[in-house]
Parts: structure tokens; C-alpha cells; sequence
């Protein structure tokens, strides 16, 4: 059971001043929550343990797909092998953030991946910023939660210098180096998300622009905004795939910016392998023991109840439960149905009083750094909202 407290919310006018505009879903309802699930040290360090092993699990079926050529069993365009190949060889290409979304954790329920939102989750700015500013409204100790999410990619900006090294040691290139921030323009969302890292890697130290994506301009000898100043890194808030399938040509020109090493591009190339479901099946097959994954196939399970996803499916969408029997318990319509599927074993997610589903979210920055929770029905869709948490 998903036990929760209620709080006061914070007012729309006063959530807009500090960016957030998207607090109100199309059906006027409000997108955050006015309760905070009550979560225990215990449980938010079984969290912290289970990304951070998760992650570096990931890693290891990363390796595996590059070194036995698995790319088409994960669905990943052929237009972006020579750039994940690259940037995986390469520690320059650093991955900035990434999130985590599970089931169980709380009353005891086991922790189980759902799957990894590696190249361009969201929820960023809700984890990191609104469900801090919840508890300062109320008056709450504002350290009463795991969310230390801004420091954390922070550092990782530093690390884009320093690497693996204490960030707060800097190399002497350091000075100089910019990051260009992009995202679609007219998405405020995404727009409030790119401004927040791009304020997190100003505390850093580095120089940055903005420019929406229509406006950055590509060469073979590197990447630039609208007034032709070049950059060295392109943080963009658009997924890879999207650039495979829509950009072809785009896809083409930004490994050739790799290879002739002008530029370096944020996430890196290498998350779509993270990004796609099929490395659930991976990882199925490298960690079979591992208390943390869930039966995941290229083939329905029949005979148990489970879920067909789409290899780059976001939002729930395109998503089918489907029974022992092979019938449709529930099912979500969607722009994904050209991508492959992929069938993973069915597991409840917790539940509060009133019958609501948690998905907990659990961002990693070098290593697991924040919760947050999307609070829906069986499928959590883009109607789901978002709750934050306080430790007890």
C-alpha cells in the first residue's frame, strides 16, 4: 500500500514564476499532486543500490550489443551504428542524466525495472525542483528527501572535463569550452527542461547559448547557432531515433562531426541502446538471476500475463497488457507501431487507497541521485501525474 500526506499545492501563479507552466493537463486537472508519498530511508536506499547496479548492468549489455553486432534485435536505426560505436569508445562522450522507472519499492514490493529512459526522460524539472519547492511550501524539512538531482548533474557537467576524476578538479582546457542547449521550438516543457541544464552547467562553469533546433547549423567542422558561433558541445532535446528517421542526413553529418572529433553531442550517441526495450531482453539474458528484471522476450510469454511494448514507445503509448490466454486486458493506441516489440512480464504496480498505480522514477547522474513518482491506472499514459515524495 502506497501510504500518502496530504499538502497545500502550490498556486499555478506562483508555479509559473518559477517556470513550471505545464501544471495543468488537458482536462483541466492538475498534473501535480496535492499529496506526497511517504517513503521510508530503507526504501529510498533500496532505490539508490538497485539504479546504481541496474546502471551498470546496462553497461555491461551495452558492450555485449557493440561486440556481437545486436543492433537490429534492439531496433536501432543503421544510420546511428557508427556513431554509438564512436561515442561508446570514447569517454569524452559522457552521459549527462538518465531515469529509471520502476515498480515496487514501497510496503515491502520487490523492485522491478520497467525500463530506462536513458537519451531524453522527462520529469526532469518536477524531480529536481518542484517537489523540493512542495515541501519548502509547507514548511517541511526541505532535506527530507532523496533528491540531490541538481548537484549531481552539476558535476556530471564538470565531469565532461574531468571524467571519472573529483569534479571539482579541472583540466586546463576547461576555459573557453561551450555548450549550445537546444529544443523544439514552441515546447515550453522542453524548452523550461533545456533551460535547467543549461543553468546547471553555467554553475559548472561553462559558457552557453541557446538556440532552438531549427536554428542550429551543421557542418563537417562542427555545430553552431544562428549567429555562426561555434560550440564544442550540442546538448539537444530531441531523441536520437528521431534524428535516424526524420533527419537522415542530419543522423550522417553529426557522425561525421564526431569522427572529425569538432564537436560532442549530449546525451551521447550510445544511449539509444539504453533508450530501447530490447535491452530489457539483453540484460534478461546476461543477468538471469538478477532480483531486478522482469521476464522480457522478442516473443509474446504466452501462458502469463505480460505487456507488448514498442522497442522506442514513450508515454504508454502503444501498449497492450495482455492475459495468460493472450487477450487484451487493456490496451493504449499510438504513433509507435512501425518500431518492434517487445513482450515483458507483467507485474502490478503499488497501489494507494483509491486504487491509483505508482511508477517510481529514479534519475542517475554518475549514480542514482533523485525519486519522484507518476501516479496512474494500469497504464500510465501522458494523463498521469506527478507526485513527490518526503522521507519519514
Amino acid at each position: 500500500m502506497v501510504n500518502l500526506q496530504k499538502i497545500n499545492p502550490i498556486s499555478d501563479k506562483a508555479l509559473e514564476e518559477i517556470g513550471f507552466s505545464w501544471h495543468t493537463d488537458s482536462d483541466e486537472s492538475k498534473y501535480v499532486a496535492d499529496e506526497l508519498v511517504l517513503v521510508t530511508n530503507r526504501e529510498a536506499e533500496a532505490y539508490y543500490e538497485a539504479v546504481n547496479e541496474l546502471y551498470d548492468m546496462f553497461a555491461t549489455a551495452a558492450q555485449h550489443v557493440i561486440d556481437n553486432n545486436l543492433f537490429f534485435d534492439l531496433g536501432i536505426p543503421f544510420n546511428l551504428i557508427e556513431a554509438i560505436k564512436k561515442s561508446w569508445d570514447n569517454d569524452v562522450h559522457w552521459h549527462l542524466y538518465g531515469r529509471f522507472d520502476l515498480a515496487g519499492g514501497i510496503g515491502g514490493t520487490p523492485i522491478k525495472l520497467i525500463e530506462f529512459n536513458a537519451d531524453t526522460p522527462t520529469a526532469l524539472f518536477e524531480t529536481a525542483i518542484l517537489q523540493w519547492a512542495l515541501l519548502k511550501e509547507n514548511n517541511l524539512d526541505e532535506e527530507r528527501q532523496f533528491n540531490n538531482i541538481y548537484e549531481a548533474i552539476s558535476d556530471n557537467f564538470h565531469r565532461l572535463i574531468t571524467l571519472f576524476d573529483d569534479p571539482d578538479t579541472f583540466a586546463s582546457i576547461y576555459d573557453g569550452w561551450k555548450i549550445l542547449f537546444s529544443s523544439i521550438s514552441g515546447n515550453v516543457e522542453e524548452e523550461q527542461t533545456v533551460r535547467l541544464l543549461q543553468q546547471m552547467a553555467i554553475d559548472a562553469g561553462f559558457e552557453t547559448g541557446f538556440e532552438p533546433l531549427g536554428g542550429v547549423k551543421f557542418d563537417e567542422e562542427g555545430i553552431y547557432d544562428a549567429q555562426d558561433t561555434p560550440y564544442e558541445y550540442w546538448f539537444k532535446l530531441f531523441p536520437w531515433e528521431d534524428i535516424a528517421i526524420e533527419e537522415p542526413e542530419l543522423a550522417t553529418l553529426l557522425t561525421t562531426i564526431m569522427n572529425n572529433q569538432k564537436a560532442i553531442i549530449l546525451n551521447p550517441a550510445y544511449t539509444l541502446l539504453f533508450q530501447s526495450k530490447g535491452m530489457m531482453k539483453i540484460l534478461c539474458d546476461l543477468f538471469p538471476d538478477s532480483p531486478y528484471l522482469l521476464r522480457t522476450s522478442f516473443e509474446p510469454l504466452n501462458g502469463i500475463n505480460h505487456v507488448e511494448k514498442r522497442m522506442f514507445g514513450r508515454e504508454g503509448a502503444n501498449v497492450r497488457i495482455i492475459d495468460a490466454l493472450g487477450d487484451a486486458i487493456e490496451a493504449n493506441d499510438g504513433p509507435y507501431g512501425n518500431f518492434k516489440p517487445i513482450y515483458q512480464e507483467y507485474v502490478e504496480f503499488p497501489k494507494d487507497a483509491q486504487g491509483n498505480s505508482y511508477q517510481a522514477g529514479v534519475f542517475f547522474a554518475y549514480e542514482a541521485c533523485g525519486l519522484g513518482f507518476r501516479r496512474g491506472g494500469k497504464i500510465l499514459n501522458n494523463m498521469s501525474k506527478f507526485v513527490g515524495h518526503i522521507l519519514r
